[in-house]
């Protein structure tokens, strides 16, 4: 009876025994990561080959092909998946992977899951009250009345008893002439304003003050000028034709800067180099916004005639002269590089001529940031019409820009009034050793008093370009729209330690946006930079988008340029300490490779008037990825976003740019770190000055 029982667990012994048969194929499954950034993956697998042939750009699988058995590490960066309103509590996605087995073959699908991480607060307004009693009021925009009374304040008290009208007993030989005045001026109220001064109310107010002033008993004579309460300002709209579809300018605050300058103020003329490829002087937008060859524009390029040693044609058949037109040649095709980067400084504002002959030439174009103020484009030609630029040329146009000497083609020749700002939109990534004499340049024109601007190149790397890595210049680079509040950095900007500042260079088109919300001919307008530019093949004026640190660069230019037009600076280092110490933080706090010390600012930097109080969020990483979660009623919101180190800025917006809490407006501002240790962290409230 127990022999049986026996021979059960011998069984079960035979049975373990047995290989385990591994699948022949690799079966679908989800893989789940949580709040990981990696995971190892295993799958048993006895074919002769297994591959992965596509993946979600936010995963990464290594290896990515073997044989046998799988065994796979997942690796998620959330950042690349992560959408701009951080309204995804999980990503998902699915990796594909190939695989072969005696003569048979399939493909498996792995769904991969990922957590992301969560950030609260609640941005708060301590104004912030209910009541059906309470409005908004709306800026009157009428002109102020006219004066229709002076002051006037006289050298005795009795000279002023007659002006309100009162007996005066004195005899004074004196008070005739005032007496006699009075009687014929017949003002038709009088009233007493202490202190020697009388308000005379009279329909001819430029008479009546003629005539004071020129009565030996009156101390001064003003009209009564009539101010304004003080309320928010309405910002500047331009009303030229592509205006709307230039949104650089908003970014940096300009309308509540155009405005500023409706006040007058900007009154110290500004000369801005901008060494190039020169200009068209026959574009309309430009009419008046460039120095001409009487006024010291030069061409530094050389000319040697075909068939001779070192033949070399610049596109213009001549060598250096004073006329730095940016020429046609029969092949050429493209845009004017020197024309479009002017125009971001100086197009003007309003009707301008239609090109003769073009019937579909804008007759009001694009703007410039200098409106009213009187800068002024210095065109200096150093890039030829193949596109190529000499590091020779460059130096003999910069330090020419200078105010230095310099000889070209046995000719001396010198600018009078050098400029007080040198754009360089221009650049490559050679060694130091190679870019001595061009930093020698930089060197001395610094020394001259000129602030000369750089782009830091459209590298997407981490090599530093020159010009602008010289000591001395200012690495200047680009930034375009996110769809956040916080613009984030171009992908084609270099990131080194030269870089200062950052401005808007526009979107790279291979990846285009279009969050500016523009539309041109009924299509959404990428977000690129427009400006002025010239089309050789119909041989007439044109705007074309742009997009680089060439077009960044203009825009500190021209920011630097007004500064020292109002007179809120005065040489270049205060204008450079101006641009960087109102300069709006991106990325890592403080100074960093990508953005410099932040984007420029143009209405703090010129302390423009507000022209908007709105309370807003920004939340950024120090990567400079830009994020914008949606605020409830009462001010709360939840971002899910990915690992990283977060800044948030809770602030009022006061220049109308929509990016709240900068240099010169309330904010609070609150750190955050999430990942894998700290999934969760919660800011509190945030609540800035009113």
């Amino acid at each position: 009876m127990t022999r049986p029982l026996l021979l059960l667990p011998v069984a079960l012994l035979l049975g373990a025994c047995r290989p385990a048969e591994r699948p022949a194929t690799l079966a679908d499954r989800t893989l789940n990561l949580g709040t990981a950034l990696t995971l190892t993956a295993e799958a048993p697998f006895t074919g002769t080959f297994w591959q992965v042939t596509d993946a979600p750009p936010w995963l990464t699988v290594s290896p990515a092909s073997g044989s046998g058995p799988v065994r796979v590490q997942v690796r998620a960066n959330r950042a690349l998946s992560t959408p701009t309103a951080a309204d995804q509590p999980q990503l998902t996605g699915e990796v594909k992977i190939a695989w072969q087995e005696a003569g048979k073959g399939g493909t498996a699908t792995w769904t991969v899951t990922a957590d992301q991480y969560v950030l609260t607060g609640r941005v708060t307004d301590p104004a912030a009250v209910r009541g059906a009693d309470v409005g908004t009021a709306l800026r009157g925009d009428a002109p102020p009345a006219e004066v229709r009374s002076v002051i006037v304040k006289y050298r005795s008290a009795a000279a002023q008893a007659l002006a309100l009208g009162r007996k005066v007993t004195a005899s004074d030989p004196a008070l005739a002439s005032t007496r006699a005045l009075l009687d014929r001026l017949g003002p038709t109220a009088r009233h007493d304003l202490g202190g020697r001064r009388a308000e005379l109310v009279t329909d001819d107010v430029p008479g009546t003050l003629a005539a004071l002033r020129r009565d030996p008993n009156v101390e001064y004579a003003v009209p009564n000028a009539v101010l304004r309460a003080q309320d928010t300002a309405a910002p500047l709209e331009p009303t030229d034709q592509y205006a709307g579809l230039q949104w650089a300018y908003r970014l940096l605050g300009y309308r509540a800067v155009w405005r500023d300058m409706e006040s007058g103020g900007y009154a110290r003329p500004v000369t801005v180099a901008v060494v190039d490829s020169g200009v068209r002087y026959d574009h309309p937008d430009l009419a008046g916004a460039l120095l001409g060859p009487d006024e010291g524009a030069l061409d530094v390029l050389d000319f040697v005639p075909a068939g001779q040693k070192g033949a070399y044609d610049n596109g213009d058949g001549d060598g250096p002269d004073r006329d730095p037109t940016d020429p046609g040649t029969p092949a050429r095709r493209g845009g004017s590089h020197g024309t479009h980067v002017s125009g971001i400084i100086a197009a003007r504002w309003g009707e301008i001529p239609r090109f003769p002959g073009c019937e579909g030439c804008s007759t009001s174009g694009v703007v410039g940031a200098a409106y009213r103020a009187p800068v002024k484009v210095l065109p200096i030609r150093a890039i030829d019409a193949q596109g190529n630029i000499e590091v020779a040329d460059v130096v003999n146009a910069v330090r020419y820009a200078a105010g230095l000497p310099v000889t070209l083609a046995g000719q001396t020749y010198r600018l009078s009034r050098p400029a007080e700002v040198i754009n360089l939109s221009l650049g490559g990534d050679i060694p130091a050793s190679v870019a001595e004499p061009l930093c020698e340049a930089v060197a001395e024109a610094t020394a001259a008093g000129s602030l000369v601007i750089a782009a830091a190149g459209n590298g997407s790397g981490t090599t530093p370009y020159y010009p602008a890595a010289c000591e001395g210049a200012v690495a200047v680079g680009a930034v375009t729209l996110s769809g956040a509040s916080a613009p984030r950095l171009a992908s084609y900007s270099n990131r080194y330690p030269a870089v200062q500042l950052a401005a808007p260079g526009g979107v790279d088109l291979k990846g285009a946006t279009y969050h500016n919300g523009g539309q041109l001919n009924g299509k959404p307008y990428a977000d690129v930079i427009l400006s002025t530019d010239w089309d050789y093949s119909k041989g007439q004026p044109t705007y074309m988008g742009q997009a680089g640190t060439s077009q960044a660069t203009p825009q500190v230019s021209a920011l630097a340029a007004l500064l020292l037009s109002k007179g809120v600076t005065r040489g270049r280092d205060d204008t450079l300490a101006r641009l960087v110490a109102t300069a709006t933080d991106l990325g890592a706090k403080g100074r960093d490779d990508a953005f410099g010390y932040g984007m420029v600012n143009a209405a703090a930097a010129l302390g423009a008037p507000a022209v908007s109080d709105t309370l807003g969020l920004r939340l950024w990483d120090t990567r400079g990825l830009a994020y914008q979660p949606a605020l409830d009623a009462l001010g709360r919101f939840t971002a899910y976003l990915p690992d990283g180190t977060f800044r948030a800025l809770a602030g009022r917006d006061r220049d109308g740019n929509g990016i709240p809490g900068e240099a010169h407006e309330p904010g609070v501002e609150r750190d955050a770190e999430l990942g894998p240790q700290q999934p969760r962290a919660d800011l509190g409230e945030l609540t800035p000055a009113p």
